[in-house]
């Protein structure tokens, strides 16, 4: 039966009975957390062109930064569908190769200048849809 902890006293005591995971090991691990890389996709991976276009949608979407969220969500939704199979492996390849999604907005935005591996035709039409020269009110479009 569930029964909730009464106190806050309580739940220390119990976290401090609980062997750490560092602990379990035979040698004591020491973790530098201060970066952490978010994980490679094999963008190289064969895969059909419409499948591809379909997971980049997803990925356009789920960015874990808002700015770059909004940003890739857009510009997928509009330009995605009419990119060529080469661009669309160039956006593949700037969306899941770019281990930090500062970089990745500030090359968008113009604050930083955009590594030579990156600076192509597609970032080319990043940084003008980053412009927003319309001035056309941005939301993070609907899936289908």
């Amino acid at each position: 039966m569930f029964r909730p902890m009464r106190s806050l006293s309580a739940l220390c005591r119990l976290s401090k009975s609980l062997p750490s995971v560092a602990h379990m090991c035979d040698k004591p691990v020491d973790f530098d957390y201060s970066y952490i890389e978010i994980p490679h996709y094999d963008v190289e991976k064969q895969q059909p062109l419409e499948k591809r276009k379909a997971r980049l949608v997803y990925q356009s979407r789920k960015r874990g930064m808002l700015e770059n969220d909004l940003l890739l969500s857009t510009f997928a939704k509009k330009y995605l569908d009419s990119l060529t199979e080469e661009q669309t492996m160039m956006y593949d390849r700037l969306i899941n190769t770019v281990s930090n999604d500062w970089d990745l907005f500030y090359w968008m935005v113009g604050k930083q200048p955009t590594p030579k591996e990156y600076d192509n035709e597609v970032m080319d039409m990043l940084k003008k849809h980053a412009k927003n020269e319309d001035k056309v009110s941005l939301r993070v479009p609907n899936l289908y």
